[in-house]
């Protein structure tokens, strides 16, 4: 097995410049450090990262902390997770999942032990008290996801305002004036402040209103039967709906199910777009789900690199908002026009709202 001396003589070099590299402690030029790592690469040799932690007093990992048995894992949740792995290994970190709850108790332990530079929060509450407990324990941290109070962290996430108004517009301009929402159920006590669910359900109470549209909400939990059950309960109780929006993605796929099973044809009798997705999961469905592309691979990014400046002493990461962005599949077209029916009175003709 290669040692730092064999590395050091066949770089040309001293143990104690390779230490320097190794432990970065000490800055080397860039001639000199690609000779260290060609030699390095040429003998197999690798870095001894406990060696490295105690030298340094840094770990050079960083954790992600994911409230798991909260939050269920979706493909739109993998692409956090990988995007925020490559941009920590591109820096010469790792990234380790922690899969802590929401409440702190793990995480405080957890980084009692030492075990890693930084974390990066997911899946952020309006009052979170994990950031009590990174701040307490000193630890660097950056957000993907949004606090109520945001002064000075460092955070990036979903534009959920331009997401609803583009989804909202794109539905509108297809001639859709009878539409639905189907969010999160804000009455589970894991999601009653829980960022995404509360900014994008205000934000359709918004634009919806501003569209001059008939309010419509319908909570629903985070699974496809939950969707089936929900889509089948609003067309039931709202049966002029001709559009639904649907804010998780397996609610999405059970919602497409749902109104299949109640006999309704998707998109000929009512369109669905799902508000936050991405292509594998939409192409689940028959047809392809129109869906408002979730910017995991963006954000996974950001987030770590607002954490590895701060642990770099770096210039701060401006705070960003990422809207998702349409990607036409094939569950939303023009609404039918419906016949009355028979021995009803005809309505009399609405002017479009604006």
């Amino acid at each position: 097995m290669a040692t730092m001396r064999d590395v050091a003589e066949r770089a040309g070099v001293s143990i104690a410049t390779v230490s320097f590299l190794l432990n970065d402690t000490k800055p080397v030029t860039a001639a000199t450090r690609a000779r260290i790592e060609q030699a390095m690469a040429e003998l197999g040799y690798r870095r001894n990262v406990v060696a490295r932690a105690l030298a340094s007093r840094r770990t050079h990992i960083i954790a992600m902390a994911y409230p798991a048995l909260e939050h269920r894992f979706g493909m739109s949740t993998a692409e956090f997770f990988t995007s925020a792995a490559e941009a920590a290994r591109k820096e010469d970190y790792h990234l380790v999942l922690w899969p802590v709850g929401n409440d702190g108790v793990e995480l405080r332990e957890l980084l009692g032990q030492g075990l890693v530079d930084g974390v990066v929060l997911m899946e952020v509450q309006l009052d979170d008290p994990r950031i009590d407990v990174l701040q307490e324990a000193g630890t660097p941290f950056a957000l993907i996801g949004r606090t109520d109070e945001l002064d000075g962290l460092p955070h990036v996430d979903i534009d959920f305002d331009a997401t609803v108004e583009d989804a909202v517009r794109y539905v509108y301009e297809k001639g859709h004036r009878e539409l639905a929402l189907i969010s999160g159920d804000l009455s589970d006590p894991r999601f009653h402040s829980y960022g995404p669910w509360v900014r994008t359900e205000d934000a359709y109470r918004r634009v919806a209103a501003a569209y001059g549209l008939p309010v419509v909400v319908v909570p629903c939990l985070d699974t496809t039967q939950a969707g089936k059950v929900a889509a089948e309960r609003l067309v039931a109780d709202h049966p002029e709906t001709t559009a639904i929006l649907v804010l998780n993605e397996y609610a999405a796929l059970g919602a497409v199910a749902g109104l299949k099973r109640a006999g309704h044809d998707v998109p000929g009798d009512i369109s669905v777009l799902s508000l936050l997705m991405v292509p594998e999961t939409a192409a689940m469905t028959d047809p392809e789900l129109t869906m408002m592309r979730t910017p995991g691979p963006e954000l996974g990014q950001l987030g770590t690199e607002a954490l590895l400046r701060e642990l770099e002493g770096a210039e701060p990461l401006p705070p960003q908002l990422v809207p998702a962005k349409l990607n036409p599949g094939a569950t939303v077209a023009a609404p039918r026009a419906r016949r009355p029916k028979a021995g009803a009175d005809r309505p009399a003709a609405r002017k479009a709202r604006p």
